[in-house]
């Protein structure tokens, strides 16, 4: 997902610590120019959208590790991903939405158009509320992370990669090189947590 946010390898090596977002004159007018002339399966925030299933179901996989050696801080984790994973779907459907319906707005209407996604994507009031949220899965994957912390099973460095993707994520929301970086941290962290729960038997 994060990775179809770039569109050259180029891209990817620009460093910008603080987010700004490029005009609503610029992202409008070149999505009615597209006219969604491209499959919708190709859209990042679609992409993102039909994953959180997959977020939520490694989150009770941690969950189903974590309570047998840390209950209370696994127990808040998961509460905090699965909390989080509902205002990231809010976040993803507003994005798909707003990107697909513009690609349908006639040029004569471009100035009504800048205006509302303007108002829509700013940073205030509904959806500053609903990525404020949506923030809540990274501190709790890490909390379900590290309620495994020298666990027999989890080396030391796995909840720490973790724990510094996502940081990553939360410290550099929107900011889309240091988010996958993030990314990827997790994703090597997580590994030995998926490995250990192929042992749970269920109902432990």
């Amino acid at each position: 997902m994060l990775a179809l946010h770039f569109r050259s390898v180029a891209d990817f090596f620009v460093l910008r610590i603080r987010y700004v977002p490029n005009p609503a004159s610029d992202t409008v007018g070149r999505l009615i120019r597209a006219h969604n002339r491209w499959p919708m399966i190709h859209d990042p925030h679609l992409l993102g959208y039909l994953s959180l299933p997959v977020l939520m179901l490694g989150a009770f996989g941690l969950y189903a590790l974590g309570r047998r050696q840390r209950p209370l801080l696994a127990m808040i984790g998961v509460c905090l991903t699965a909390t989080g994973t509902i205002y990231l779907g809010g976040v993803f459907g507003l994005f798909t939405a707003l990107m697909r319906g513009i690609g349908e707005v006639d040029a004569t209407l471009l100035d009504g158009a800048v205006a509302t996604y303007a108002a829509v994507t700013a940073d205030r009031g509904a959806y500053a509320l609903t990525r404020a949220l949506a923030q809540l899965a990274m501190p709790g994957l890490a909390l379900q992370a590290f309620a495994l912390w020298r666990a027999p099973s989890i080396p030391i460095h796995a909840p720490l990669l973790v724990g510094a993707g996502c940081a990553l994520f939360v410290a550099f929301w929107d900011i889309d090189n240091l988010m996958f970086a993030g990314g990827l941290c997790v994703l090597a962290g997580i590994l030995p947590y998926a490995r250990a729960l192929r042992t749970v038997t269920p109902g432990t």
